[in-house]
Formats: structure tokens, C-alpha cells, sequence
């Protein structure tokens, strides 16, 4: 939601005055996130809506270009400083009814957006700007584009129909997310069904009155004991849980999702809503991602067989039985991963966690970030919506200049966004001397991280870096707001510092008491990750191909879905409905989950610049000044090429996908 900043709202007014008070004499004004009930979010929706509509109004009164580039900036700020920070309380707020009191709220705003993009005064004073410069004249690409995306120069019955639609999108949007966030289901597995499982991991789940434990649907449960759990029987009763997260319901919302996106994109006289879409993004066109995907195709068919057999052998071999006769289950494919993992690499997993206790996988990661880009992370005591929130000042480590600030929200609880993401709470702009905050979100396990998590979180808190270190002139650029084919590409780039000798020795400065990753021990580790390559493809493949199948052409989503992954050497499992929690395609990544992969092309590319040293600050600090503090007012291919010295290359990408990079 690219949206704006400036809160004149009591409730930020009285969040910051006791931050202050609670830190240095010297200590900068710190934006924070307020703590709301539903009564404070509502009244506080209301009140930016009028007056974000009486911003509006006066700058509708208004003629001619001069000055309109500022005044957007204002407004967005206004329009921010309200929306994301209700944004991110419906996905992480205890209180069940502050996160329903978010999505009306939210619904309300996205009207006004509408409103804002079809008003064709304001579009006719975007058309008169003279742009002083080349971020102004990238904003004002960006704002007619927007403009146009929006409906305003369409004939008024089509105009009126586009913002229906868009209204109805974000209804549809927060209900599918809702119906995935809020899912209760639970499944019980008797003790005996705990073979396999850590110590730790079991003294941490719930039990019922009889002695059984009831797991969630929540990552720190499912993920472990899909990879560990012996019973073969409790995966598959665990994974077809999983499968049918979200519900029937949101099938059907997905169906009217795609549905509307192909008649919006109708009303523009384009045949699909991915050629709406693709039109903004690095790739442009359909038939560009039809190509790359067509490539990633080729090159995982084969390994991802080769990969299936080989963990149907090892099950057969398990099983003391021919592998004719036995058959590999999409349950099945973590756990035998993860046998192979320990017996080929003696990798394990759940042992690592002792390796990496979460709270000094948080200190090497911002020890590291340190290190790079030459800034300094501070803790200060400020108002949280939860006892587990902690907050953290960025300053310059150079010249100690206030820089921006970030909240982590780490462990799972009832009701919370369930994933892991990054949030952009507050976006940067240096026209309006404005600092960015950001939240990272996760749902970690409270003891230690595996490997994969480790990753997970190197690569959110790239997210976070993108937001807090982005130096933007208007806030509409601020931080993430690039096209969705780059966004994820400064993230998958720093997931690996957590795979490298140097990097990681680190963290023995931050836990000299923890145990160190030998070199060998970290070699083994990247043997073991890069095994299972072709199936991890396979099904990113799949994810991107299924969304631009629906994107290009909608049919019943389930019908799609089945028909698709009965297509793969592990075929369709009857009952199960993924796509009711793929919240991606319901969202942000509508014809643009390809982007997933596009951008790995350019965070493998963007590596090659510190193969020498991973730590070398002034490579860091050059692409923190280069690719972080621009946000989006570059164009992403110029940023790349400028980092690099020389046009992106996919060679690395395709390395990565084969095992040999």
C-alpha cells in the first residue's frame, strides 16, 4: 500500500511524547506506532478521511503544475501516518477487536484512493508539472500511470465501474487474509505421535484434558514436525490441515478476485489483468514471463524427478520394501528431505537452534547490518502493542544522525499475522525532512532458530533495511515501493550471509558461549541446502505459473490448482484446496508471483559485488547508497546496472536452481 506519513492525531502526539520522555535529553523526535483500542482506530479513520478529503478539495481549487509535486507529498503523508499504522494493528494487535475495527477502516481508504486517482482536476494539474529533476520527473511518470491505472480517463460509466471494482477487491482481500489469520483449526496428536520430535518442541505445545496435544496451523508448529515426526499417519492428518487453511469461502473469493481484475483490465480495452498489470512492472509483458518461466521450466523438470525418486528410495529402503511398490506422499517429502539431510550431510535441523538462540540471531543480525552499511542500532524503551515488542533506534554510526527506527514483533500468538513479513509503517521523505519506521513480523520459535529461519529472518530484515535506509526525496518512493519483480531482490541477496564462513563468525562475537559452525559444518550446511533444489523450484514454478494462468485467463481456481499440480510428479492430493490460503495472489502479488524468482536473477547478480569480502563496508555502504536509499524513484534496471558496472545476468539463478552455484 504505497501511502503516506504525518500524524497530527493525539494518539501519535501522546505515543511520542512519553517515548521521549522515557529516553536521553537528546533523544530525536520518534515517530511511534500508537497504542490503540477499536474506539482510537475508528475515531482515528474517520478523522484522516476528512481530512485527507479537505486536503484534497484544496488542491483540486487549484490550476497549473506548480507546486502539485509537493502537495502529493503532503497529502500521502497524511494519508500514511493514519493508514499503515492501522494496517499493520489488524495483522498483529492482541486485541481481536482492534483488528477487526482495521478492516473497515482500511476498505474506507481504499475508496479514497480511488477517489484521489480518478479526480481529473488533480490529473490535469499532474499533467502540467514540470519536472525539476529526475526523481520529479519519476514521480511524475508514477503519478500518471497511476492516474490512468485508476480509471480517470475513462468514460464515466467505465470510471465508476473501475471503482466498484476496486472497492470490492479490497473487501474480497481482507477477508481472505482474515479467513486465513483467524483459522482455529487444530489437530490432536496422541503422545505416541510425538515420536520423532525435540524435547523442547513437545514441552512447548498445548495440551487438551486428556493428555493430547493440540497443534495450530501456525509455522513454529507445522514446519518442525513436518520434517521430524516419525508417524507417517499424523503428517498427513497435520499437512491436509494445512492444505485446507482459509476454507472453502476463500476459494470462492478467489474466483471473484480474478474475476474482477479480468474485467477491470476489459475496461482499458486489454485482453487479461496480467497485461494490465506486467504493463508497470521490469518485465512489461506476458509473453516476457512466459519465457522465464518457460526457462525455469526446462532447467527443474528433470531434478525435480531425479530428487522425487530419490526420496521414494529412501523410504522404500526404510520401508524394506521394492521402491515399485512404494509410493512418495506430499507429507512425506519434508521428512525424508530431512532424513537424507542427516544421513548424506549429518545436517539436522532442530540442532542447529542451540546454534542460533533466537535473541543472539537478533543481535548477529543487526550486529551484521552494523558491520555492512555502516549504521548503528540502539534499544529504547517506547510503547508497544505487546510485552514481546521491542523498538530500536538507526543512526548513522558515522556522523550519529537520527536515521529512522523499527519495531520486531517475533513470536506467534492468537489472531497475528502468521507469516513473516516486513511492514512499512512510516515512509521516508527527505523534501518533507521525514524519518521511515518499519515492523518486522515473524513468528519464531521463543528458544532458537533453525538454519531456514535464519534465513527468514536475514531475509525480512533486508525488507526492513530497504524501509529504514531509504533516502528518498517524496514518500511515495519511500523504501519498498519499487515494482514487485525487485522488491524481494535486496532481501534474497542478504539471506546469504547466514550461509557464509565469514559472515557467520560473528556470531561468536555476539554469543561467545554459543556453539560455532565449523567450516566444515558449514560447507555440509550448503551441500544440504542445495539438495532439493529441483523440487523447491518445481513448486515456486508452480505458485508462479498457476497466478499467471489465472491472471491471464480465469477459470474456477480449484479446478486450475488441481489440474495443474496433478501435473507434477507428485500429483494432486483429493480435499486439499492450497489456493484458499496462497494470500499472496489474493493481494499484493497478483501477476507478479514470478517476481519471486525474477528477483533472485538479481539478488544472485548483486552478490557477485562482494565475492571478495563479504563484510566489506565500502562495498555495503555503496549499495546502500545505490540500491537501499533509492527506494523507487530509480528505475530498478538502472539501480542494478549501476551497482554492478555492466547489464543483470541470470547465470548465477540458473547455477542456483542446478546445485552448482
Amino acid at each position: 500500500m504505497k501511502t503516506a506519513i504525518r500524524l497530527a492525531t493525539s494518539l501519535f502526539a501522546v505515543a511520542a511524547t512519553a517515548a521521549i520522555a522515557a529516553a536521553p535529553a537528546n533523544a530525536p523526535q520518534r515517530p511511534l506506532v500508537g497504542t490503540y483500542d477499536a474506539a482510537a482506530v475508528t475515531r482515528m479513520c474517520d478523522e484522516g478521511i476528512a481530512r485527507a478529503k479537505a486536503t484534497k478539495a484544496r488542491m483540486e481549487a487549484k490550476k497549473g503544475g506548480a507546486g502539485f509535486l509537493g502537495e502529493w507529498n503532503r497529502l500521502q503523508i497524511e494519508i500514511e501516518d493514519v493508514v499503515n499504522p492501522i494496517y499493520l494493528m489488524g495483522s498483529v494487535h492482541p486485541d481481536k477487536a482492534v483488528r477487526d475495527a482495521a478492516d473497515p477502516c482500511l476498505t474506507k481508504y481504499t475508496t479514497l484512493s480511488t477517489e484521489l486517482f480518478q479526480s481529473e482536476k488533480l490529473f490535469a494539474r499532474v499533467k502540467a508539472v514540470s519536472p525539476a529533476g529526475a526523481h520529479e520527473k519519476k514521480l511524475r511518470k508514477d503519478l500518471l500511470e497511476g492516474f490512468e491505472d485508476s480509471g480517470v480517463a475513462l468514460p464515466p460509466d467505465k470510471r465508476s465501474r473501475a471503482k466498484e471494482i476496486f472497492d470490492r477487491l479490497e473487501e474480497l482481500r481482507q477477508a481472505f487474509d482474515k479467513a486465513v489469520r483467524e483459522d482455529a483449526t487444530k489437530v490432536v496428536m496422541v503422545p505416541a505421535e510425538m515420536e520423532g520430535m525435540p524435547e523442547d518442541y513437545v514441552k512447548a505445545q498445548k495440551k487438551d484434558a486428556d493428555g493430547n496435544f493440540v497443534m495450530g496451523l501456525d509455522y513454529p508448529a507445522w514446519v518442525p514436525f513436518m520434517a521430524n515426526a516419525k508417524s507417517e499417519e499424523a503428517r498427513r492428518r497435520y499437512w491436509m490441515a494445512k492444505q485446507r487453511e482459509g476454507g472453502a469461502e476463500n476459494l470462492a473469493r478467489l474466483d471473484e478476485i480474478f474475476r474482477l481484475r479480468k474485467e477491470l483490465a476489459g475496461l482499458y480495452g486489454l485482453p487479461s489483468f496480467a497485461h494490465y498489470s506486467l504493463r508497470r512492472k521490469m518485465v512489461e509483458k506476458p509473453e516476457t514471463v512466459e519465457k522465464f518461466l518457460g526457462d525455469v521450466k526446462s532447467a527443474v523438470t528433470e531434478q525435480e524427478r531425479k530428487e522425487v525418486e530419490e526420496l521414494r528410495a529412501e523410504k522404500a529402503k526404510e520401508a524394506g520394501k521394492p521402491v515399485a511398490e512404494v509410493a512418495l506422499n506430499r507429507w512425506d517429502v519434508a521428512y525424508w528431505q530431512e532424513r537424507v539431510r542427516k544421513a548424506r550431510y549429518a545436517i539436522d535441523q532442530e540442532r542447529l537452534r542451540k546454534y542460533f538462540p533466537t535473541d543472539k540471531a537478533i543481535d548477529f543480525t543487526l550486529a551484521l547490518s552494523q558491520a555492512l552499511y555502516g549504521v548503528k542500532f540502539t534499544e529504547r524503551k517506547v510503547p508497544v502493542w505487546h510485552p514481546d515488542v521491542r523498538y530500536f533506534d538507526v543512526t548513522d554510526a558515522k556522523t550519529g544522525a537520527f536515521l529512522s527506527g523499527f519495531y520486531l514483533d517475533l513470536f506467534p500468538r492468537e489472531g497475528k499475522y502468521n507469516h513473516a513479513a516486513a511492514f512499512p509503517v512510516r515512509g521516508v521523505s527527505t523534501l518533507a525532512k521525514r524519518t521511515p519506521v518499519s515492523a518486522l513480523v515473524t513468528n519464531f520459535n521463543r528458544q532458537g532458530l533453525d538454519h531456514l529461519e535464519m534465513e527468514t529472518l536475514l531475509h525480512e530484515f533486508g525488507h526492513v533495511l530497504h524501509g529504514v535506509l531509504s533516502r528518498t526525496q517524496y514518500v511515495s518512493h519511500a523504501g519498498t515501493s519499487t515494482p514487485t519483480d525487485f522488491v524481494e531482490a535486496p532481501s534474497q541477496m542478504f539471506e546469504e550471509w547466514v550461509r557464509r564462513e565469514q559472515s557467520l563468525a560473528l556470531f561468536a562475537k555476539v554469543c561467545p558461549d554459543c556453539p560455532r559452525l565449523t567450516k566444515d559444518e558449514i560447507a555440509r550446511l550448503e551441500s544440504a541446502r542445495r539438495f532439493g533444489r529441483g523440487i523447491l523450484f518445481a513448486r515456486q514454478w508452480l505458485y508462479a505459473a498457476y497466478d499467471m494462468a489465472l491472471s491471464l485467463d480465469p477459470q474456477p481456481s480449484m479446478e486450475v490448482w488441481k489440474r495443474m499440480e496433478s501435473a507434477t510428479p507428485l500429483g494432486h492430493v483429493e480435499g486439499t484446496m492450497f489456493p484458499a490460503s496462497f494470500s499472496h495472489i489474493a493481494a499484493h502479488y497478483a501477476a507478479g508471483y514470478y517476481g519471486y524468482m525474477w528477483s533472485q536473477v538479481l539478488a544472485l547478480d548483486m552478490l557477485s559485488k562482494f565475492s571478495k569480502d563479504m563484510l566489506d563496508p565500502k562495498v555495503g555502504r555503496f549499495y546502500r547508497d545505490t540500491i537501499l536509499a533509492q527506494g523507487g524513484q530509480v528505475e530498478p534496471a538502472d539501480m542494478v546496472r549501476k551497482f554492478l558496472g555492466r547489464a543483470p545476468s541470470s547465470e548465477a539463478f540458473f547455477a542456483e536452481i542446478a546445485g552448482t552455484r
